[in-house]
């Protein structure tokens, strides 16, 4: 208990909790807009009034959605200063100007032309519409741009010196390309993509079972199936990539999402373990032999990190990363399967015709959302105890002045405040659905 009423435990806490609710939107708008600009294009180009109201519904839902990304998101600039101001301090002279960027260049672009994708149909000319709807989802894209550069520089820091404890940028270009943004960058974009998928085809596939605009959502139905059949296996081949990144820049990661505590070659990928720090192995293991090393180094003689390579103060949660990182992929496996499963209804000719697909995909809705809480939890947590890799670690980040006392009202408030306010917004989300059922 001691060791839990800790201001920096705390302050740690309480930035995942709101790191994990703001995630899930801004990955889904990114998603959702792209989708929306398609339908406004296809509106535009065959004049069919079917993709303007598909449009006009999504619009509805993105909105919510953004309006909510950027409350959540408001609340982690605050902590920057709240709870880690000697980390703000140290970093202020790269993270300042690129979370600047982020709002000058993408939130006022979003939120000006969201009104008009809003309040402008039939206000204003065509053209004029469809061009509101791509700068949308530009907007979302030079959002998560900027966003992920500066997270991405903390994890791989380049392109600065440290002079005095403080971060001095030396080359822009090199630490906002830092060496794990591209994989990073396009890991995200990917699913984005496929959270939006899997929200439209699950809300399409209720509309279906419940008779509503039955043509129109088996056409939106039937479009993301055919992101899913495609993006989920390329989120596996990114997935790769990024994996052999983190193995250069940061092994003890990688060690932990393998559960794999000494270096050594031939090493089996673990499906199941049950890591313990006290005597650093895993009590219970089960997995393929040899898999870890070809996935890794593409050679079943290739060698993995162990653990214990790194000392014990420098090692992340250890069973936290092993098991977001398998729920991360095992989501990954079934949207994969999902793809096929739609695949095979397509050349049946039964893919339009109600069903179990059409169940299982409405009750498939949550799972992109618990991948990406999964996938920031094994990189977030996989990085401790460092803030940024290998500079700063927590201790030297958070606030001197912060105590028990004022961290845990935070937190506690926090909690109250996300579960009103979310609460809201999702019930509100719901009641725009339901809604839509009933306006012909």
């Amino acid at each position: 208990m001691e060791t839990l009423l800790n201001p920096i435990i705390l302050s740690q806490i309480q930035f995942a909790f709101v790191v994990s609710f703001h995630a899930v939107f801004p990955v889904f708008s990114i998603g959702i807009a792209s989708y929306i600009f398609l339908l406004e294009f296809l509106h535009w180009k065959t004049e069919e009034r079917d993709w303007a109201k598909l449009s006009e519904f999504w619009t509805k839902i993105f909105a919510i959605a953004f309006g909510m990304g950027v409350v959540s998101g408001i609340v982690m600039s605050f902590q920057f200063g709240t709870n880690w101001s000697n980390f703000a301090q140290a970093t202020a002279n790269f993270l300042g100007p690129v979370l600047s960027y982020e709002v000058v260049t993408a939130f006022f672009l979003e939120a000006a032309f969201l009104g008009v994708l809003l309040f402008g149909r039939d206000r204003v000319p065509k053209g004029v519409h469809l061009t509101a709807a791509f700068m949308v989802a530009l907007g979302t894209f030079i959002s998560s741009f900027w966003i992920l550069a500066a997270n991405s520089w903390m994890h791989t820091p380049a392109g600065v010196e440290w002079i005095g404890g403080a971060a001095h940028v030396v080359n822009w270009s090199e630490a906002i390309f830092n060496p794990s943004f591209p994989y990073r960058f396009a890991h995200m974009g990917i699913a984005s993509f496929l959270t939006g998928s899997f929200v439209v085809a699950g809300v399409s596939s209720w509309f279906i079972l419940r008779g509503h605009l039955v043509e129109q959502n088996k056409r939106a139905l039937s479009m993301c199936l055919w992101m899913i059949l495609f993006l989920a296996p390329a989120q596996a081949v990114m997935g790769d990539f990024h994996g052999l990144n983190t193995l250069e820049y940061q092994p003890t990661k990688v060690a932990a999402m393998e559960g794999n505590w000494e270096t050594d070659t031939n090493v089996p990928l673990l499906l199941f373990a049950l890591p313990s720090n006290d005597e650093e192995r895993n009590i219970v293991e089960f997995g393929i032999p040899n898999l870890a090393s070809i996935i890794l180094t593409h050679s079943p003689d290739g060698e993995v990190p162990g653990i214990t390579e790194t000392p014990a103060a420098e090692r992340p949660p250890i069973s936290i990363v092993f098991w977001s990182f398998r729920i991360m992929v095992g989501i990954g496996v079934i949207m994969i399967l999902v793809g096929i499963w739609g695949l095979v209804q397509r050349i049946r000719g039964k893919l339009s015709q109600p069903g179990l697909m059409h169940h299982a995909l409405l009750w498939l809705i949550p799972t992109p959302f618990i991948a990406v809480v999964a996938g920031w939890f094994t990189t977030e947590v996989g990085r401790s105890p460092w803030l940024v890799y290998g500079v700063i670690d927590h201790a030297q980040g958070v606030t001197p002045s912060l105590s028990t006392g004022m961290a845990l009202t935070s937190l506690i408030g926090f909690l109250m405040v996300y579960a009103v306010v979310y609460s809201a917004g999702l019930t509100y989300l719901i009641k725009t659905v339901k809604n839509n059922v009933r306006e012909k």
